[in-house]
């Protein structure tokens, strides 16, 4: 093979990009010659969810992602979990306004739970703990591209510097542009407490204008983080809205099964949209996490779906790297590519139709979809492969 500067180079060091470095680094004699090229001066980027764009630090994000056990397991074997997490045991999903309502449980699935929270600050940052601790190349500067490809390795530039590699991964949070979808929602992110907390739930209520996500706080205990979808103008009127204000409209919004909900944070504000690549490979260039598919946060699949990316394109590399990188990993990459198609399709079809179908405001579709949760509450043989799917996606 004609010299290159690295055999991979990871676009984007966010959570997802992280993740795989660490675990490409398992498979390689010498972790140096994987580069993580982090944008923004070391910043990373935002693929951690769906969620507006990377801040100047991931210190500063205020976002609280939710990890599934499977995601879980693998950040665990990669000994990169955080010290702070809370535990989803239970998940209630129900319609504001209309009957029919689930409850998914983790003694359904002998897990120690089904998921759990975590601050995006406290994951990047083990996560960057574990990258510096593996001897992999860290390259910091304005966010990285792929100018071209040939036969023999990839040409990236990341601001004046220029590389070679014979395998780049986009993973830089980009999104996608074969397909697009504006929801004309926007996601308010805040912290509530509750007067009738209850530790281990997980609430999804959808209403006519978007679903509102409460999950347990890893930080405030008792507190909840807030995911309040709803229309671009209400969305600004609620996010500038008093904490007295704001608290009521909350409720009300919400419901009282947690009595009295109560703003103890700043809110935030981000508009959602569908975004996603058709193919994750081409040639010697593979995509994944955000840069190939951003979803609505709806049931917080976003980094979940991220992360089997990463798994699995580090077990497509896995022969190419054992044999010293002989040969064009063109094949496997295209292998990894339709191995993960089913998998994105499913997950992205979910999240694309359920903030969506429960906010027509057509009252026959909404009794529909009441009676779709109803069905899912009482027959386990349709809800547990629509759960264990949200607990550890479509695996190879």
């Amino acid at each position: 093979m004609p010299t290159v500067d690295y055999n991979i180079a990871i676009l984007g060091a966010g959570p997802v990009g992280q993740a795989l470095a660490l675990l490409l680094a398992r498979l390689v004699r010498d972790p140096a010659r994987i580069a993580l090229l982090a944008g923004d001066g070391g910043a990373g980027q935002p693929g951690a969810g769906q969620l507006g764009t990377a801040r100047s630090a991931p210190t500063d994000d205020p976002r609280i992602i939710a990890i599934n056990h499977g995601s879980r397991v693998l950040l665990e074997s990669l000994q990169a979990w955080p010290a702070r997490s809370a535990a989803i045991d239970h998940i209630h999903v129900s319609q504001r306004g209309r009957l029919g309502r689930t409850v998914i449980t983790r003694d359904d699935f002998d897990v120690p739970a089904l998921g759990n929270t975590v601050s995006y600050a406290d994951l990047h940052a083990r996560l960057q703990e574990r990258v510096v601790a593996s001897g992999i190349t860290r390259l910091s500067g304005p966010p990285a591209a792929v100018d071209a490809q040939d036969a023999q390795a990839v040409h990236v530039r990341q601001g004046n510097a220029a590389l070679r590699c014979a395998v780049a991964v986009r993973c830089d949070g980009a999104g996608g542009q074969d397909v697009k979808r504006d929801y004309s929602q926007h996601a308010v992110l805040t912290r509530a407490s509750a007067t009738l907390a209850r530790p281990g739930w997980a609430w999804e209520r959808f209403t006519r204008e978007g679903p509102l996500a409460l999950l347990p706080h890893p930080q405030m205990n008792g507190d909840y983080a807030v995911v309040w979808c709803c229309e671009p103008a209400h969305a600004a009127v609620v996010a500038q809205a008093d904490d007295d204000a704001f608290s009521a409209a909350l409720t009300e919004a919400f419901g009282t099964r947690l009595g009295r909900l109560r703003s103890t944070a700043p809110r935030q504000v981000f508009p959602l949209h569908l975004k996603a690549r058709h193919a994750q490979a081409q040639g010697r260039v593979a995509t994944i996490g955000n840069a190939a598919q951003t979803l609505h946060p709806v049931a917080g699949q976003g980094l979940n779906l991220g992360l089997r990316d990463a798994a699995q394109l580090a077990q497509a590399l896995g022969p190419w790297l054992a044999a010293a990188q002989d040969g064009s990993p063109a094949a496997l990459l295209a292998d990894f590519a339709g191995t993960r198609l089913p998998d994105r399709l499913i997950t992205a079809g979910i999240t694309d139709l359920m903030p969506r179908a429960f906010a027509t405001g057509l009252t026959p579709v909404e009794h529909a979809c009441g009676l779709a949760l109803l069905g899912l509450d009482l027959f386990a043989s349709v809800r547990s492969p629509v759960a264990r799917h949200f607990l550890q996606g479509l695996r190879n």
